[in-house]
């Protein structure tokens, strides 16, 4: 049998970006008929909307394109999803900085998102709690979540 390809999305509090994040990489999957390959989940480096479902706005741009969220709850992350999770994807640097403190391994062990679209022209995913820019944030989790599974079905062999 063949292990599961763990996926980790990282975002701040878990409402906005990581579950959008997790919600569109699923869907990528499903799609692509691999979803009994990937266990795929999601969580913030803050525990401030622990046990919360994701933002209405993450809510409203996955529904307006048929994605997802039922059963989604934020959680924090835990010092053992470093080990545990293959790929750990950030939406930007401080998630990245602040993830170092639940493991000494995570700075080399997590990736910024976009840097699997360079083509964006930016590397990080602004956050959309603070700006209301839920459409834009899609579009580049989007681009980002399609190369990432490319890479990871070349990387993987499936």
């Amino acid at each position: 049998m063949q292990r599961n390809i763990r996926v980790l999305f990282v975002c701040m509090g878990n409402i906005c970006r990581s579950p959008m994040a997790e919600a569109v990489f699923r869907h990528l999957v499903n799609q692509a008929g691999l979803s009994e390959r990937f266990e795929i989940d999601s969580a913030g480096t803050g525990g401030w909307h622990v046990g919360e479902p994701p933002h209405w706005g993450t809510q409203r741009v996955l529904a307006s394109r048929n994605i997802s969220t039922a059963g989604m709850q934020a959680r924090q992350v835990r010092a053992t999803d470093i080990d545990r999770f293959d790929y750990i994807l950030v939406m930007d640097r401080e998630n990245l900085a602040d993830l170092s403190r639940f493991h000494p391994k995570a700075r080399e062990r997590a990736k910024l998102l976009l840097s699997f679209a360079p083509e964006l022209g930016v590397d990080e995913v602004p956050d959309p709690y603070y700006n209301g820019r839920f459409d834009e944030v899609y579009h580049l989790i989007e681009t980002a979540c399609r190369n990432l599974l490319a890479y990871i079905r070349q990387r993987e062999g499936i």
